[in-house]
């Protein structure tokens, strides 16, 4: 304990000093990866401080991934993982963003929400600005149970706990069943803010192959039969990147897979409320009648990803866990903005603004499905899927897509390269395409200047990198 001593000065409060001690520790490799930290009882009677204090830092530590927590056992200091999600776009404005998820700034009620947060006020007086108890806000939760029996998922109120964003959501999951050293499936590729959180958890993960109607059932099994994971983390319908859906067929095989080799499956479902062209977007949670789903749902793409609120729905045996690790976690979603959707949904046209954000993105996506169908057919490989707000592109061998983003960058548009969304990237020629914050004028002037750029790229380019065991998706 001699290394964490601590002088306090008067000037900064305690927690912020304890955080920027293990921080120092940490960046001078003082510390070590996976190396638990004293508990929060031990530590603040060693620095003579109230707990509170050391709960304080540690949070501070977690948000910034310095350390992770597993549940029942304690903190942990996190395996430093190469970080090569660029910030080159942070200082460069008027550009196309393909590169962002976020919908565009148009779509929000910003006008009908306002009103809620008043109504919210005005009803609640100051009791919007205390902490909700346990689950969350009741009466939002009854509101949420009727919107997900709206979704053919039968639950109750007791189920749902009230998150602050998807990404939590997968963090308490995380926190609550998986160990250091653990193995967790996931598909290929995946969404890289999962891969993130897995990885900062200490576990393992295997990735499974994407066919063009969910992941490869087949390889599946085949791991199945040698190793059993803690479980498997899946996106049913528009999955990102690739914005595959799963047929009806793999969403009850996997159900009934997960009975068979009793795993865990934890659905992340950002987009399932609308239809596309899809003939199935049920969610696996909507099939599921053996506990075996575990739901998370974000409302980032269909109302405000500021807001920071989503659900959990959640299996009887799991719910005192995942409720305690998302106390440890913040306490509780903020309460103002918890009721304030609560008097959105009652009072204003909740169904009519999904309706509106639908069509705007259906348009949005069929114009990007016959640019690219129509203008970069045997250019690129790709896979138009039956909906959602990715498309996944692929550039022909011998480049990379590292250098196809800066490329595209002075030339006004954003992509995102694709080997963030795998685990182990074998090479870097996939970049994803999101139309959430692009109007149709701008996917056509993004796309238009894509294609005029492509050729010049593949004629400057070829064998810029180094490339080996080359490797297909689909």
């Amino acid at each position: 304990m001699d290394k964490f001593k601590l002088i306090f000065d008067g000037e900064k409060p305690k927690y912020i000093q304890i955080y920027v001690k293990i921080k120092n520790m940490i960046n001078n490799k003082e510390l070590k990866s996976n190396e638990k930290l004293p508990t929060i009882r031990k530590f603040a009677k060693f620095l003579e401080v109230n707990n509170s204090t050391i709960v304080k830092a540690y949070e501070l530590l977690e948000k910034e991934n310095f350390v992770f927590k597993i549940v029942g056992s304690g903190t942990y200091i996190n395996e430093k993982k190469k970080n090569i999600k660029s910030d080159i776009y942070e200082s460069k404005h008027d550009i196309i963003p393909f590169h962002i998820g976020n919908p565009s700034s148009e779509m929000f009620p910003i006008d009908d929400f306002k009103k809620a947060i008043d109504m919210a006020l005005k009803e609640d007086g100051a009791s919007v600005f205390e902490y909700e108890d346990g689950l969350g806000f009741y009466e939002l939760r009854l509101e949420l149970k009727k919107y997900l029996k709206s979704k053919d998922i039968n639950t109750s109120e007791d189920r749902i706990q009230i998150i602050s964003g998807a990404q939590q959501g997968i963090d308490i999951v995380c926190k609550t069943l998986v160990n250091y050293g653990d193995i967790i499936f996931t598909e290929e590729p995946t969404y890289n803010g999962a891969i993130d959180i897995f990885s900062n958890k200490g576990a393992k993960i295997i990735q499974i192959p994407m066919l063009n109607d969910g992941i490869d059932i087949g390889i599946l099994k085949l791991k199945l039969e040698k190793i059993k994971p803690k479980l498997i983390y899946v996106m049913s319908n528009y999955q990102n990147p690739t914005g595959i859906s799963y047929s009806e067929y793999k969403k009850k095989k996997l159900i009934e897979l997960a009975n068979e080799y009793d795993f865990y499956i934890l659905e992340d479902d950002f987009l399932s409320d609308f239809k596309f062209y899809s003939q199935n977007n049920m969610t696996l949670r909507a099939y599921d009648n053996s506990s075996r789903v575990i739901y998370v749902k974000s409302f980032s793409k269909i109302l405000m990803p500021g807001l920071r609120i989503g659900l959990l729905d959640m299996p009887y045996n799991l719910k005192d866990k995942l409720c305690e690790a998302k106390y440890y976690t913040d306490i509780s979603t903020s309460s103002l903005i918890q009721r304030a959707l609560y008097y959105y949904i009652r009072n204003f046209d909740w169904k009519k603004n999904l309706y509106a954000i639908e069509n705007i993105y259906r348009k949005r996506f069929d114009k990007m499905k016959n640019i690219i169908e129509n203008k970069f057919d045997k250019r690129l490989e790709y896979y138009i899927s039956c909906g959602g707000i990715n498309f996944f592109l692929k550039l022909p061998k011998g480049y990379s897509s590292s250098d196809f983003k800066q490329f595209l960058l002075k030339r006004g548009v954003g992509i995102l390269e694709g080997e963030i969304f795998f685990e182990n990237p074998i090479e870097n020629r996939f970049f994803r395409l999101n139309i959430a914050s692009t109007n149709v004028d701008q996917i056509e002037e993004g796309m238009d200047i894509i294609k005029k750029s492509l050729d010049d790229f593949l004629d400057g380019y070829r064998y810029n990198n180094d490339f080996k065991n080359e490797k297909f998706l689909y």
